[in-house]
């Protein structure tokens, strides 16, 4: 069922090989997953063979050097044929951060091995216990020591860190105290996991209602080569921004992909489910919130192309990503509403993967930001309201 010329229209080849990958990995796969917590292993190996995680990769560094849009069209792909591209994200949206910010040199050390599948670049260490989405407030600190940086501190929310080589981790190089402005004195590094784990790198898996990986992390007088550093030190937050902008455009691209699938599969389950002699699909009470979910789906769906459009062409996109990210996430979730409602007891049954898709999509009303903060954001920022925090 084609749910928008997009499927058809927009990198249809990149669509078609995924649909195609994503056909060995049915929704058996993913509940046994689920059950056990495990990762998706060999889902995350058959895309980085297949050269999906390395789209955003020039052709120089081993990747295909296509834009936002094309990840775009992979991630949602994912989410629509009932997989979980939330395993395997992150190694897109850090992308961006290294490719504006890092040197050359950082570039062809690790975007070759990134690309082949040598190294696994899935760990984003930003978000902290006490300061949360003020990521100005973080405490974990880089301090200098001759050729390296020493860092101490913890994050949260670290997700697939345990699935991951390489982490992009953001650090305070100066006190808070002695900076003009808060966003200043915070630096981005990346940091070889697989030398420091189990010494100085303590990694600890957060259980949540979802199989997400999540984990917190502890660093110890954690030592990362000066080389490191991505671009100044101090300037690292507006490197983060960049590659937030990035994150929240792809992950509204998944949540519009898991709105086409919970829809999907309202049309289906109510076109053939009979009760009392006619298909439930009839009754305007099952259709009309199934037909709204689509129509939510397609208005999110418009605004997630506008901010990938506008980041490929190297334009400011913040408030389309944050706007595309909030209406597809609420877009992802009514659809899932309607299709466990549409299902009944059935939407509750593992067997109809309809509650696993539920509880993964509804992770993204909080993360990576939450709706009120993106509110805040569009207040402050676009309609010039005062701030309010």
């Amino acid at each position: 069922m084609i749910l928008s010329p997009y499927d058809s229209e927009n990198f249809p080849e990149i669509r078609e090989g995924v649909r195609k990958l994503c056909a060995d990995f049915p929704g058996e796969y993913w509940r046994k997953l689920d059950e056990k917590r495990e990762y998706p292993s060999r889902f995350v190996q058959a895309l980085t063979e297949a050269g999906y995680l390395s789209v955003l990769i020039p052709e120089e560094y081993g990747g295909s050097g296509l834009g936002l849009s094309a990840a775009a069209a992979i991630l949602e792909t994912i989410q629509s044929e009932g997989c979980n591209g939330g395993a395997c994200h992150a190694q897109m949206y850090t992308m961006g951060t290294i490719l504006r910010h890092g040197s050359e040199a950082q570039k062809r050390a690790y975007l070759p091995r990134i690309a082949s599948g040598e190294l696994r670049l899935q760990a984003f260490g930003v978000t902290e216990p006490t300061s949360g989405t003020d990521t100005t407030a973080l405490r974990t600190t880089a301090v200098r020591d001759g050729d390296d940086y020493v860092v101490n501190g913890q994050k949260i929310w670290t997700s697939r860190a345990e699935h991951s080589d390489l982490m992009l981790l953001l650090a305070r190089t100066t006190p808070r105290d002695q900076v003009t402005k808060k966003t200043d004195g915070l630096s981005t590094f990346i940091v070889d996991m697989r030398e420091v784990v189990g010494k100085s790198l303590t990694i600890r898996p957060i259980r949540t209602m979802m199989n997400h990986a999540t984990t917190e992390v502890f660093f110890d007088n954690m030592r990362i080569p000066a080389a490191n550093l991505l671009g100044e030190e101090g300037k690292g937050f507006r490197y983060i921004l960049s590659g937030m902008n990035a994150e929240r455009t792809l992950i509204a691209a998944e949540c519009v992909g898991d709105a086409k699938w919970f829809t999907r599969k309202s049309v289906e389950y109510a076109s053939g489910r009979q009760v009392f002699g006619r298909a439930i699909g009839k009754n305007q009470g099952i259709s009309f919130p199934v037909a709204r979910a689509y129509a939510n789906m397609r208005a999110a769906e418009l605004m997630v192309h506008e901010a990938a459009r506008l980041y490929e062409a190297g334009k400011p996109n913040g408030a389309e990503a944050n706007m595309a990210k909030m209406l597809a996430a609420d877009a992802s979730v009514e659809a899932g509403n309607v299709c466990i409602q549409t299902h009944g007891g059935f939407g509750f049954a593992e067997e109809y993967d309809v509650e696993r898709k539920f509880r993964e999509t509804r992770l993204y009303q909080v993360a990576p930001i939450s709706t009120n903060l993106i509110l805040s954001f569009l207040a402050e920022h676009v309609l010039g309201l005062p701030r309010s925090y």
